[in-house]
C-alpha cells in the first residue's frame, strides 16, 4: 500500500512540476510573442482555467506528500518526503500569498477594462511563478529520490 502511495504521490506532483514549467517556459513565451492583445487574452483565460484548477492540485498534492511523510517515517528516505512536503507547503503558501491575488485580478480582465500597471503585475506574476517551478522541481527530485 505505501508503495502504491509513493508513485501515486511521485506521479501527481510530477504532473504538476510538467504543467507549471510549461505554462513559465513555454506557454507565457508564446502568449507574449502573439501580436496585439492575443498573448494577454489568453493569460486571462489561462487566469481563469487553471485558477479553478490549480488550487486542488496543489492542496492536493500537499496532501499526499504529508501522508506519504507520516506513513513512512520508519522507512528509507523518510527525511526526503519531509523536506519535499515542506517545500510543497511552501508553494501553497506562495500561491495563496503572492500569485493568487494577481491572478485574481487578471482573471476578470478585459481589454477594455486593463489598470495602468498590467505589464508590470504580468512581470511580477511571471517572477514569483519561476521560483514556485523552482520549488516545485526541488520537491519533485526530492520524492523521486526517496523512491531509489
Amino acid at each position: 500500500m505505501l508503495s502504491t502511495l509513493e508513485v501515486f504521490t511521485t506521479v501527481v506532483v510530477g504532473l504538476l512540476v510538467g504543467v507549471e514549467f510549461a505554462v513559465a517556459f513555454v506557454i507565457n513565451p508564446i502568449l507574449g510573442g502573439l501580436p496585439g492583445d492575443n498573448g494577454l487574452r489568453g493569460r486571462i483565460h489561462g487566469a481563469r482555467m487553471l485558477g479553478a484548477v490549480m488550487p486542488f492540485w496543489y492542496i492536493g498534492s500537499l496532501v499526499l506528500g504529508a501522508v506519504w511523510a507520516v506513513a513512512g517515517w520508519h522507512h528509507q528516505g523518510a527525511g526526503l518526503v519531509v523536506i519535499a512536503a515542506g517545500l510543497l507547503m511552501l508553494s501553497v503558501l506562495m500561491s495563496i500569498l503572492l500569485l493568487v491575488p494577481i491572478n485574481n485580478r487578471t482573471k476578470v480582465w478585459t481589454t477594455e477594462s486593463l489598470p495602468e500597471d498590467w505589464k508590470e503585475q504580468m512581470g511580477r506574476w511571471d517572477r514569483f511563478h519561476y521560483v514556485r517551478v523552482g520549488i516545485l522541481i526541488a520537491a519533485f527530485a526530492l520524492l523521486a529520490a526517496a523512491l531509489v
